[in-house]
């Protein structure tokens, strides 16, 4: 290093000299040290600021977390009642109970109820059945207004009605439709829901 003799200067070159290192330590400070804080405090602040607003919505959602909770509620209520009028699963056993017990209320002879194929269609499975009862008119018309209140979608498709045989009994008439359920979702052919 130069050797800076300043004992025989005026006392401003010292001055000087002094202010201009001072300066310069400043500045490298501020460049390496200062800098590199400033930019973690911008940093951190707006860090701080998102976790803010993230606290600020939680609290808005946990204001509200009643009211989600009866939404919630409200709407699996909903989906239960939706899945009675058109479950997931075939259920055959319910549904035969159910005819079978409608018939046994009225004077019917319940003599086929054969399943059939499953027909897939858009968003769900059409399972067509064929019934075969012996009863009478007026108890043909109770029956599909007692299927009419069931909570499952059933329709009526194919009816055909024949006046019974010579013999003089209770059944006055031969009835066959296809009863047509349906199911959402698609249904495999030996009856496991996919």
């Amino acid at each position: 290093m130069a050797n800076l003799e300043l004992t025989n200067k005026p006392w401003y070159y010292g001055a000087i000299i002094g202010v201009l290192l001072a300066g310069g330590i400043f500045w490298a400070m501020h460049r390496l040290v200062f800098q590199d804080i400033q930019l973690q405090i911008v940093n951190s602040t707006s860090e701080l600021e998102r976790l803010k607003e993230k606290v600020r919505q939680g609290k808005m959602a946990e204001s509200r977390l009643a009211q989600f909770r009866e939404e919630a509620q409200r709407l699996e209520t909903e989906l239960q009642r939706l899945l009675r009028i058109l479950p997931t699963a075939r259920q055959t056993d319910e549904l035969i109970k159910k005819v079978k017990s409608l018939t046994e209320r009225a004077a019917f002879r319940l003599a086929v109820f054969q399943p059939g194929g499953f027909v897939k269609r858009d968003f769900l499975t059409e399972w067509p059945i064929t019934v075969t009862m012996d009863g009478s008119y007026h108890e043909l018309a109770l029956f599909f207004d007692r299927l009419s209140r069931f909570s499952r979608i059933i329709n009526v498709d194919s009816l055909n009605v024949n006046a019974s045989g010579g013999k003089r009994t209770i059944y006055t008439i031969n009835t066959t439709f296809i009863m047509k359920t349906f199911i959402y979702g698609n249904v495999q052919q030996a009856g496991g829901v996919q």
